[in-house]
């Protein structure tokens, strides 16, 4: 059986996938374990010859694996172009595997006893990615984890796989052994079979809560680790100094880039004082001014969703809201029409004054909608960011010192941003929420994943004379 992938913007198939069912699963970790024996033999300092290698050939595929985002997933070069410079960043970031793993030690803890904790690698390691960066969060998985010595089996989602058997192509051409990366696809049914195997000892996820929550309980039951981040709802608090073209043009990007389809997407702003009044109309106009088309073509800024269902899914809130009153400033963007455009497009959508403890500004719509809380002070504004059920990101647009200083310590999220919209670390910090945005104790990327992906033990030893 197979999945056929289409360009997003036109439905053009651009190529297809076989499904691996139960029993190729099972095959396939097999390899990986079997690889596991010899690859944890290989000296770190040779495990991260090979990223360095890998850094190199991805560098010189930029474009291709750009061009296969943007047509697989709908999003813009530009942006595909930025992800993909992500996942280089966290490849280099694994090139210095051989002192990322390095332990510790102490001599002489008691009288002749000595102390030390190493890192080991620990086994076949799991990866299960979402639709939205089809080439990034891959690159934040497996060159981590093989680094560190263990081997990898990545299922992507079925809507954006073609980038993931790319990466894995390139790996083939910079000579990893076989079984050290492996890629199946499917759905549910592949994801299950891959997290139940006996012989996988870490899942790694990225997708919706609902389904982060059941995979650490799937995992935490069969005795693996597990790190699962769920989804988001982030708030743009904008104080008052900060209404500027500056900040709407941050706003703009974190809401709309990606058609909204992003972890770290401003959902929803919350603007402080008389900011909304000043701020709503800059954002309605400059959402107005986006040019919609394919993603691939010179001066399209937005993209499709990526696919009908998600179309059919925002537009119900779309209409739920507006029917219970809520305030659609709908602005004319103008779709770069061609005969093959025949996507999921859907136009940038701005709710002002809205409920906080609506729909709208409580789930994770993940798409082109932007909603405007209004809030009389910065402390009503954290509570309102506070009261979400997740904690992914948060930023504020401010040009006072104090008013940064109190949201960075005050909002309840894992990444706060400080006049950015999109509060991104880089690929040497730890990338992840609190509350409903992550299910299990460590971060992607950074010490984190290196955390992550390897188990300390502690030798004490005493040499008697």
């Amino acid at each position: 059986m197979h999945v056929q992938v289409t360009d997003k913007a036109t439905r053009e198939p651009i190529g297809r996938v076989s499904i691996a069912r139960a029993a190729e699963v099972a095959e396939v970790v097999a390899r990986a374990s079997e690889a596991f024996a010899t690859w944890s033999d290989v000296p770190v300092v040779e495990r991260a010859r090979f990223f360095f290698r890998y850094a190199d050939a991805l560098e010189r595929r930029h474009q291709d694996l750009a061009l296969s985002v943007s047509r697989e997933n709908g999003k813009t070069l530009a942006d595909a172009r930025g992800e993909v410079r992500r996942g280089i960043e966290a490849v280099e970031f694994a090139c210095g595997m051989p002192s990322l793993m390095m332990g510790d030690a102490l001599s002489n803890v008691a009288r002749g006893v000595d102390c030390t904790s190493t890192r080991y690698p620990l086994g076949v390691c799991a990866g299960i990615t979402p639709f939205n960066f089809p080439a990034m969060i891959p690159l934040w998985m497996f060159p981590i984890a093989i680094a560190a010595g263990n081997t990898f089996v990545l299922k992507p989602s079925p809507q954006t796989p073609l980038t993931s058997e790319r990466l894995l192509e390139i790996a083939h051409d910079c000579r990893f052994p076989d079984g050290v990366l492996s890629v199946v696809h499917g759905g549910q049914e592949t994801a299950e079979a891959l997290i139940e195997h006996p012989a996988v000892a870490a899942v790694s996820f990225v997708g919706s809560s609902k389904v982060a929550r059941a995979i650490q309980e799937r995992a935490v039951r069969a005795h693996k680790r597990v790190q699962a981040l769920g989804g988001a709802k982030n708030y743009l608090i904008v104080m008052p100094d900060a209404v500027n073209a500056a900040t709407c043009e941050a706003v703009i990007g974190s809401a709309f880039g990606g058609a909204g389809q992003r972890c770290l997407a401003g959902s929803v702003v919350v603007a402080v004082g008389d900011a909304g009044d000043a701020l709503a109309p800059m954002l309605v106009d400059a959402a107005a001014r986006l040019r919609l088309g394919r993603g691939s073509d010179d001066g399209t800024e937005m993209g499709p969703v990526v696919s009908d269902d998600a179309l059919a899914r925002i537009n119900g809130y779309v209409e739920r809201d507006v029917a219970s009153g809520a305030l659609l400033c709908r602005p004319s963007t103008q779709l770069r029409v061609t005969q093959e455009l025949s996507g999921a497009f859907l136009e940038p959508l701005i709710f002002d004054r809205v409920d906080p403890t609506s729909e709208l500004a409580r789930d994770e719509i993940f798409g082109p909608v932007l909603a405007i809380v209004r809030a009389s002070s910065l402390d009503e504004a954290i509570e309102i960011a506070n009261r979400s059920r997740y904690g992914n990101a948060s930023s504020i647009f401010t040009r006072d010192g104090g008013s940064a200083r109190e949201f960075a310590a005050r909002v309840e999220v894992g990444m706060a941003g400080i006049n950015v919209g999109i509060a991104a670390p880089m690929a040497f910090f730890p990338f992840g929420g609190v509350k409903d945005s992550i299910f299990g104790d460590l971060r992607c990327h950074g010490m984190d994943a290196v955390a992550f992906y390897t188990q300390q033990r502690v030798v004490v030893s005493r040499w008697p004379s």
